[in-house]
C-alpha cells in the first residue's frame, strides 16, 4: 500500500513539474510574439491557447471547421523573418485541417474563404519541444495565410 501511494505521489509531482515547464515555455513564447508585434507596430488578437492572429481580410465565403479540407497559400517564417516553407503554386495546396499542426487547426477557421492574415504560433501550437526536420524545438513560428477555399 505504501509503495502504491509513493508511486502515485511521484507521478503527480512529475505531472505537475511538466505542466509548470509547459506554462513557462508558453510565457516565453508569448513574450517573443509580443516583442515581434511591438517591433513591427502590429496589433493582434489572441486566444486562450496563446495563438495570436491578425486578419487582414476576413473573406466572404464559407468558414472552415477544424475538420475541414481547405486550400491555402501560405508562407511560414521565424520571428527573424527567415522563411522556412511556403507554397509555390498560385493554386495553393489542399489539405485536411485534421492533419496539420494545432495552430492551423485553431487559426484557419478564423478566416472565411477569400480571407487572409497572419497566425503567430507559440511552440505548443506548432512543433513543440522536439521541433521537426527544419524547425527547432520550442520554436515560435508565424504563417501568412490566404484561405482560397473550403472543400
Amino acid at each position: 500500500m505504501k509503495r502504491t501511494l509513493f508511486i502515485l505521489m511521484s507521478i503527480a509531482l512529475f505531472c505537475n513539474a511538466c505542466k509548470k515547464a509547459e506554462e513557462r515555455q508558453l510565457e516565453k513564447d508569448i513574450e517573443k510574439i509580443q516583442d515581434y508585434l511591438d517591433d513591427n507596430n502590429l496589433t493582434a488578437q489572441s486566444t486562450d491557447s496563446g495563438l495570436h492572429y491578425i486578419i487582414n481580410e476576413e473573406g466572404d465565403g464559407a468558414r472552415p471547421s477544424a475538420i475541414s479540407d481547405v486550400t491555402v497559400k501560405y508562407k511560414g517564417f521565424h520571428p527573424s523573418g527567415n522563411v522556412f516553407d511556403e507554397t509555390t503554386s498560385d493554386d495553393g495546396i489542399t489539405l485536411s485541417l485534421t492533419s496539420v499542426i494545432e495552430g492551423w487547426q485553431e487559426g484557419i477557421p478564423l478566416f472565411k474563404e477569400g480571407g487572409n492574415g497572419t497566425l503567430f504560433l507559440p511552440s505548443s501550437l506548432a512543433y513543440g519541444p522536439n521541433g521537426n526536420a527544419t524547425i527547432g524545438g520550442d520554436a515560435v513560428i508565424f504563417f501568412d495565410i490566404e484561405l482560397i477555399s473550403v472543400d
